[in-house]
């Protein structure tokens, strides 16, 4: 115990060092680890006797202790003699004593055996002899005694650590030994530790509403329950990744003054069986000692899936006990009145609808990608701590990066700062953002592809003008920003767009679509009289829309208005098709004449305007990166659609530009329907990221 006094009034501090009882089985077990192994001194080679008798004659003994009851002798060579045994020891003779042991029967006689040795040596190479009794009594029982010892220690410590969690010790799921695999790993928050509050949350105004009446619900309870109100169970927070949902949960934490208590769904998850079940009792079991109090379930879906749908088509494994387990503690026989469970995931469709029914999860709530005017409040939060120069502006950045999620802007702000930096500038300006962009989308920039061919350049010239131009031509296509020869990622040009954010998509406006995807392989084979393999990501892009606009929208005469689209996910094992094979060959045919409408309606309209394409491709290949005004000056202003209503725009291409021929496709479609509360899975989300086109040769 040390003692600080400090000056004046204040009284001592004492700071007190409380050695557990864990600290003796530690002491014990280094005390016995010496008693065995460290104990000092030479490292003696074992001999034989006859060996020992050829020394004894050579007259290399010095001396010879025999230990009578265990019949084993060691020898001590004279100093001078001991460069003659190098060999038997490496190289290293060692300086200590004893250098030799030897064993013998129990019918040997020491006295006789080297008296006789010992008489026939010269008066110079006599050895002496030692010979004793080894009476160390304690240490053999203490030999015996060992291994039995560390087992009973090793017991009672993990009996110890079992106690300490059935009489509910602080950590509950803490290190308390092996019986602690069915604590809750759940952590309580401390109000002091979490900094984040509701201002940092930017953008999200539906979503962020409904989390602050749920604490102003924990602070001001009196002002719903006089009308007889009821606090929601649980809220959801459901939305693509990188929107927001940990994040409003950590502000949660900040705002409420209630105990909040976070977790993720995979934590329940082991390969023990019964595991699961045990942490989601024992989450609870501490929520109800802290109520009222809120239980943050991060990436349900992991323990959440419906139940039927697993691997193997078993109905009966770990999880779906776990499951089944939730579900009691969130609404069973039992009652939980004031936890209030916040559970966060990318997955609703396929989680289990007894989870999501009013009394356990009673709001959905929609944390979806920010819109113009969140983004700018994005941008705001991140560059708070970033030396922006004077040009930046907030309103021109939110306009170029439309898709974007709130960590894919955060991503931008902290990658301009590092391209700052590396280019040595005492501000980050607006170019750097841009450069962020490009780099975070299309990948980094390839300097050193030098090695393609001046034919090779020419013809992703061609394919990346052929994008532009019939992007520009047709009215319903997204504006063109930019395009680029340079390599980045996986793709060797890109085109970039900035498409309008609407929800509502046109078959006018997927014609469209495709016609400007195509003409990449179009402007191909106009230049070069043959198809290149440049174009296997527009392709599949293609095809993908094709059949989307054939199979779901119901935008095909012949097939008519039906739609095979499984917004449930319950076809998910099924082997069977939901039509039959000449439906199937009936649709296949009008995907085919569908794109090949597209390729002949692309072709003319680069044909007809064969000069300005022409320009376009030069003007790439003399400056390798062309704007939008560029292209302005050959063809005029972008052709606009006479109804602007007609032609909404999609959302899926909100991406300034891919990484990759792999990485980049841009989804077909991406529709937000909003009829009703049924029809609200029918949204079919084709992986349409951000911004942007992009052809790689292959």
């Amino acid at each position: 115990m040390a003692e600080n006094k400090d000056n004046g009034n204040q009284k001592p501090k004492v700071i007190r060092v409380n050695f557990g009882f864990s600290w003796f089985y530690i002491l014990l077990l280094i005390g016995l680890g010496f008693m065995l192994f460290g104990q000092g001194g030479s490292n003696p080679q074992k001999i034989e006797w006859p060996e020992v008798e050829t020394m004894i004659q050579a007259g290399d003994v010095k001396e010879i202790v025999f230990v009578r009851n265990k019949f084993q002798g060691s020898i001590t060579v004279r100093p001078e003699r001991l460069a003659k045994y190098e060999d038997k020891f490496g190289g290293k003779v060692p300086a200590k004593s004893p250098h030799f042991v030897f064993l013998v029967s129990n019918k040997f006689n020491p006295e006789e055996t080297f008296g006789e040795l010992n008489q026939k040596l010269p008066a110079t190479g006599k050895f002496k002899v030692i010979l004793e009794n080894d009476d160390d009594f304690w240490g053999q029982i203490l030999e015996w005694l060992i291994f039995p010892l560390l087992l009973i220690l090793m017991w009672v410590w993990m009996f110890r650590g079992f106690n300490k969690n059935m009489n509910g010790g602080a950590n509950g799921g803490g290190p308390g030994g092996i019986f602690s695999v069915g604590k809750s790993t759940g952590k309580l928050a401390d109000k002091n530790d979490v900094n984040v509050t509701f201002k940092d949350v930017a953008g999200l105004y539906g979503a962020k509403e409904e989390v602050m009446e749920i604490v102003d619900f924990l602070k001001n309870p009196k002002k719903y329950t006089t009308l007889g109100g009821k606090i929601p169970k649980g809220a959801l927070l459901v939305g693509p990744p990188g929107t927001g949902k940990t994040l409003l949960a950590k502000a949660v934490a900040g705002e409420a003054n209630v105990p909040f208590f976070s977790i993720s769904g995979s934590d329940f998850v082991e390969m023990f069986v019964g595991v699961g079940a045990s942490r989601v009792r024992d989450l609870f079991r501490q929520a109800k000692e802290k109520a009222p109090c809120i239980v943050f379930i991060d990436e349900i879906d992991a323990v959440g899936r419906a139940r039927g749908k697993n691997v193997g088509f078993s109905s009966n494994d770990e999880r779906e006990n776990t499951l089944n387990q939730l579900l009691t503690e969130m609404d069973g026989f039992g009652t939980n009145s004031g936890i209030i469970i916040l559970a966060a995931t990318n997955r609703a469709d396929i989680l289990d609808k007894a989870l999501l029914r009013a009394g356990r999860f009673d709001r959905q709530i929609r944390v979806e990608l920010p819109e113009l005017k969140e983004r700018e409040e994005i941008f705001k939060v991140h560059i708070r701590n970033i030396k922006v120069a004077d040009d930046f502006s907030v309103e021109f950045m939110a306009k170029h990066t439309p898709g974007f999620s709130g960590a894919d802007i955060a991503n931008v702000c902290n990658e301009a700062a590092l391209t700052a930096a590396r280019r040595n500038k005492q501000q980050v300006e607006l170019q750097d953002f841009l450069d962020a962009v490009d780099r975070i989308i299309g990948g980094l920039e390839r300097k050193s592809s030098t090695i393609m061919t001046v034919a090779e350049k020419r013809t992703i010239a061609y394919h990346e003008a052929g994008h532009a131009v019939v992007g520009w031509l047709l009215p319903y296509c997204d504006p063109v920003f930019k395009v680029s020869l340079i390599p980045r990622g996986d793709a060797l040009g890109l085109t970039w767009y900035l498409p309008d954010e609407r929800k509502i998509l046109a078959k006018s406006y997927l014609i469209d679509k495709m016609c400007s995807l195509i003409g990449g392989r179009v402007a191909e084979e106009i230049i070069n009289g043959e198809p290149a393999t440049g174009a296997l990501n527009d392709l599949e892009r293609i095809t993908r829309m094709a059949y989307s606009m054939v199979q779901y929208y119901g935008m095909s005469a012949k097939v008519g208005q039906l739609s095979f689209y499984d917004s449930t996910g319950s076809r998910g094992y099924d082997l069977t098709k939901p039509y039959s094979e000449k439906t199937a060959e009936m649709m296949d045919q009008e995907v085919r004449e569908l794109v090949d409408m597209v390729h002949e309606r692309t072709k003319k309209i680069l044909m007809d305007h064969f000069d300005g394409f022409s320009q376009v491709a030069s003007l790439l290949l003399e400056k390798e990166v062309i704007l939008a005004s560029d292209i302005e000056k050959i063809f005029g202003p972008k052709v606009l659609p006479s109804d602007e209503s007609a032609g909404a725009s999609c959302q899926e291409d909100q991406q300034i530009g891919l990484k990759g021929a792999e990485a980049a496709q841009i989804p077909e479609c991406q529709t937000a329907s909003s009829q009703s509360e049924a029809d609200q899975g029918d949204t079919i989300e084709d992986e349409n990221t951000k911004t942007g086109e992009s052809q790689s040769a292959e």
